[in-house]
């Protein structure tokens, strides 16, 4: 028999409830860090550590809910003192790892461009036409998925390609060419060569990717907050009808 009686019975059953919807953000953390890591993945070499950091680090909180909405469910339908109050502590620190998770992932994004271009910078000078190293094939897969050349614009090849010549990833290739095609910095036409540099297309991709990071940890917080109360406040009355005194 139930000992909550009134508002505090609709509330244990509305925690209850509150743990079926925190089921589904912990799997829509795991979701979002995830596919966020899949898409760093691709471009590892010109991503820092932290890029993939706030990823995993939501895959562990997402897994780390799935686990303690067991203390949530199990608590508010046997009534028990000791799990709610568990789950409530163990919701609160979630809360606080998920904030913090949320509010890196939007200085991440302001920090994507400076972070990135530095990686670019650095990698330019790896880049090897004779030896197709992986930064070759990833420098030759962002300026032909991004339309650019360079990290603010093709002169930035210069050093590397002391010729005059290109990566032919910046220039289009000219729909039936046969034969030997060569990129050179020299091409005035828009439609041989790509005119913008890499930083600006390439690192708003990344951040955008960056705000989903945010914006899942921000939002399932707020959620999370409204947990911390329902069930602090039905461990207080379970506490106060078992004449339960001191903390636990």
């Amino acid at each position: 028999m139930s000992i909550l009686t009134g508002s505090a019975n609709a509330v244990k059953y509305t925690l209850f409830g509150f743990n079926f919807i925190f089921l589904i953000t912990g799997i829509i953390l795991i979701a979002v860090g995830a596919g966020v890591g899949a898409v760093y993945t691709g471009y590892e070499l010109f991503l820092a550590a932290k890029f993939f950091s706030i990823p995993t680090f939501l895959i562990v909180i997402g897994a780390f809910i799935i686990v303690i909405t067991f203390f949530g469910c199990w608590g508010a339908l046997k009534e028990n003192y000791c799990l709610v109050l568990s789950f409530s502590i163990m919701l609160a620190i979630i809360f606080i790892l998920e904030l913090s998770a949320g509010i890196s992932g939007y200085v991440l994004r302001n920090d994507a461009a400076s972070l990135i271009k530095t990686s670019l910078e650095s990698s330019l000078k790896d880049y090897n036409s004779f030896n197709q190293n992986p930064t070759t094939a990833l420098w030759d897969d962002v300026q032909r998925d991004f339309n650019c050349c360079g990290v603010t614009n093709y002169m930035d090849w210069k050093t590397p390609f002391e010729n005059g010549s290109l990566p032919i990833s910046c220039c289009t290739i000219p729909v039936g060419a046969a034969g030997t095609f060569s990129c050179f910095n020299n091409f005035t036409s828009e439609a041989e060569r790509h005119t913008y540099g890499c930083l600006g297309g390439f690192s708003s991709y990344i951040a955008s990717h960056a705000v989903s990071l945010g914006a899942a940890g921000v939002v399932i917080a707020v959620l999370q907050f409204f947990g911390v109360i329902f069930a602090c406040y039905v461990a207080r009355e379970i506490k106060i009808r078992n004449g339960i005194t001191g903390f636990i």
